[in-house]
């Protein structure tokens, strides 16, 4: 890879009028954060975030299903930024009181199943980088009082929404390396904009960017892998089988967006005995929003945090007001973090 000050010099010179460009990433929005990308970046040249994080794009709905388990007794499982999401009647971490417990991962949540009679849900969430090892869990037989409630959604259907939509003007969009790692890229390649996928490091970035440059200069519309030691177009197939064994899709809404078709994943009839919501009867339910927090628009790339009127004032990492600000991959939470302002 060039070093990253040719990289920064050969965007200057490929720059001939603005361009925004959307990631679907929050480690993406860390590491342009924590390296200070936006401040060198060309003038007219614009990284918005996306629904990249899973813990942000939550909706309430889940979160206050997540409660209603633990509220009929059920040992709450799940990462430790989730549990800090306000649900409509408060958030997990308010419900410790019913046992909820923080965990590394699904196989720490059938630890806890192992060792116990009561019943044990993992509140399951994130994209095709997360799900895999979820259904190999469920694959290996964990004990019956072990289940999951399943909030996992799939990238690309939130991208098509995002394009048929037009509202942030995008120009193109630079992947999300995790999940592409697992899922590979083959399943962007019928989306008609530049998009190509990007690393972590800055000369990762930076490369991406100027790789989407020259595509909208050139008139193309294709995908470009631009972190070839970690992801191939193929991914790793038999993550995605094993996924596809478990999961099939479903239409579910994301925080800030309506329901999506196809974007969500449910385990298969199969595996119902392990469905959270099948077996304990919870309705996940739509709640209207009723806050100044504007995560819905920072999710969909039309707004900046900084663009919040709550934000870091009533907002904070200490004390969030909505999901962004909560967890570790959250736009909100990122720019508090590294006091970024608004470029």
């Amino acid at each position: 890879m060039a070093d990253g000050t040719d990289i920064l010099k050969a965007l200057n010179e490929e720059m001939d009028r603005p361009y925004t460009f959307m990631h679907i990433c929050g480690t993406h929005e860390a590491a342009i954060a924590h390296a200070g990308l936006r401040s060198i970046l060309p003038d007219g040249l614009k990284i918005v975030m996306g629904p990249g994080c899973p813990v942000c794009i939550t909706p309430q709905g889940e979160i206050d299903a997540a409660i209603d388990l633990a509220e009929k007794g059920c040992i709450i499982a799940t990462y430790g930024d989730l549990i800090r999401v306000p649900g409509t009647k408060g958030s997990l971490e308010e419900y410790g009181k019913n046992d909820v417990r923080v965990v590394q991962g699904v196989h720490k949540a059938v630890e806890i199943a192992e060792k116990t009679d009561r019943e044990v849900v993992f509140i399951s969430v994130g994209f095709e980088t997360t799900a895999p090892t979820v259904a190999a869990t469920i694959l290996q037989e964990p004990p019956e009082n072990f289940s999951i409630l399943s909030c996992h959604r799939f990238v690309p259907p939130a991208m098509k929404y995002l394009l048929e939509q037009g509202e942030a003007k995008l120009d193109g969009f630079l992947l999300p390396g995790h999940v592409c790692v697992v899922a590979g890229y083959e399943e962007y390649e019928q989306f008609p904009v530049p998009q190509v996928v990007g690393g972590f490091e800055p000369e990762d970035i930076l490369l991406g960017l100027l790789m989407l440059v020259k595509q909208v200069k050139e008139g193309r519309a294709e995908v470009e892998n631009a972190y070839p030691r970690a992801v191939s177009r193929e991914g790793n197939p038999k993550a995605m089988q094993m996924m596809y064994e478990v999961f099939e899709t479903c239409d579910v809404e994301w925080r800030g967006f309506p329901v999506i078709p196809g974007s969500g994943l449910r385990l298969k009839e199969k595996y119902a005995a392990y469905d959270a919501q099948k077996k304990f009867g919870i309705e996940i339910k739509h709640v209207e929003k009723h806050s100044a927090c504007i995560c819905d628009r920072v999710l969909r790339g039309v707004a900046d945090p900084s663009d919040c009127k709550l934000f870091g004032k009533a907002c904070t990492p200490r004390k969030p007001v909505g999901p962004c600000m909560v967890s570790h991959e959250g736009a909100c939470k990122i720019w508090a973090l590294y006091h970024q302002k608004k470029y």
